[in-house]
């Protein structure tokens, strides 16, 4: 049983009482849940407390969930707001948003277009991921979250909209920003790499 349909079944009879059902669930979901709660806080502990949270939160609501989104995206804002209150807490070093407005003012554009050198392209690079995940890491917790979801994870506009209750306006400003900031720590890591190997020459 796959899918938005098999997904639907499972809660309605997860709902009326079913153990087995909600197991399945989690069976089918767990992962995704995990691997968000771990791009969000970049620790394999804090992504298995979140998960462990979520279900938790996820059984004891789920009388009230009502299917206006599916249950996987009702399941992406119960974490992602788990993550928030960690990622709150965390007295590490954050860019000041004052500096992400100002990256936009001169390069703002309403639409989010995709870059040849995105900064996801890079998480694929070895010798890159761990400068890239400092640079994602050291967001502001509203903006990372955006950006894990949408850059990362892949959710729609209107999808990153609904887990975290802001307007979709709100999600491409913060998407934009969160581009231009990880793009220009990209540049200083290039320049200098450039700047060592020119020493080394």
């Amino acid at each position: 049983m796959t899918g938005i349909d098999g997904e639907s079944i499972l809660v309605e009879r997860a709902k009326n009482g079913d153990h087995k059902a909600f197991e399945d669930l989690i069976k089918m979901t767990g992962d995704k849940i995990y691997n968000l709660g771990l791009r969000l806080l970049h620790n394999k502990e804090d992504a298995a407390d979140i998960m462990q949270e979520t279900y938790i939160a996820a059984y004891e609501n789920l009388p009230k969930f009502k299917g206006a989104s599916s249950f996987s995206t009702w399941l992406y804002r119960i974490a992602t707001n788990f993550a928030l209150m960690k990622m709150r807490k965390d007295k590490g070093k954050k860019v000041p948003e004052e500096r992400l407005k100002e990256l936009s003012k001169n390069a703002y554009d309403t639409a989010i277009t995709d870059w040849a050198e995105s900064p996801v392209d890079h998480l694929k690079k070895q010798e890159l991921k761990e400068a890239l995940d400092r640079a994602i890491e050291s967001l502001p917790p509203k903006y990372r979250s955006v950006f894990v979801l949408h850059d990362i994870e892949g959710m729609s506009i209107a999808e990153i909209a609904d887990i975290l209750s802001i307007s979709q306006g709100a999600v491409k400003t913060r998407a934009h920003r969160s581009r231009l900031y990880l793009r220009e720590k990209l540049s200083e890591y290039f320049n200098e790499r450039a700047r060592k190997g020119m020493m080394s020459a």
